[in-house]
């Protein structure tokens, strides 16, 4: 009997070679995140609820950008997660589900360990596979705030501007607190049909 096992080239947590925005596109994202309407970030949320504060989990400021805002954004991000998707996680279906967060943390901002799937998976408001992070703030204006994961031993991710990093959405990881300025960012997740 053989047991099964997964493929070489598959991999849960990955970081794109370089940028995908140059800085003034980042700069373009930042400017549309921070003329939409603002909210405290919750913690939570599905469907069928609407999340709740909890300041020991989680400080940031979020706004949500519609998709007919910037669709080449969007259109840029959806080739690059299929193609991220085929070379090294594998899921089916993939494609883009919710609208992108743009994300703010102050000095002293975080979100604790955490993932960003629902372990009953009944609760989402679509079955995510595959989250997203690309830091937008330039360089040398935040300390602290790395993005860590459980699973691979909490090494920090250390991204450049316009950098993204895709992850299985199931990994639990932190965004670390903040030491100095302000760290911006933003964040999508992608779902397909559930997993068998």
């Amino acid at each position: 009997m053989s047991i099964p096992t997964e493929p070489r080239w598959k991999s849960l947590v990955v970081t794109t070679t370089g940028p995908l925005f140059t800085p003034e596109q980042c700069q373009n994202i930042i400017n549309v995140g921070e003329n939409l309407e603002k909210e405290k970030a919750k913690v939570g949320i599905t469907h069928n609820e609407k999340g709740g504060y909890d300041t020991k989990k989680r400080t940031s400021i979020i706004s949500w950008i519609p998709f007919n805002n910037m669709p080449q954004m969007y259109k840029t991000i959806e080739d690059i997660m299929l193609r991220t998707n085929s070379n090294h996680f594998g899921f089916d279906g993939m494609k883009i589900t919710e609208m992108a967060q743009f994300t703010v943390y102050p000095k002293g901002g975080f979100y604790d360990w955490h993932m960003d799937c629902d372990i009953e998976g009944v609760k989402e408001p679509v079955v995510r596979k595959i989250s997203m992070t690309i830091l937008l703030s330039p360089p040398g204006t935040f300390e602290g705030g790395d993005l860590e994961f459980m699973e691979v031993g909490k090494k920090p991710q250390s991204l450049v501007q316009g950098q993204a990093i895709f992850f299985a959405s199931f990994i639990r990881h932190r965004v670390a607190p903040v030491k100095k300025g302000i760290r911006k960012s933003l964040v999508m997740w992608f779902g397909g049909p559930s997993f068998r």
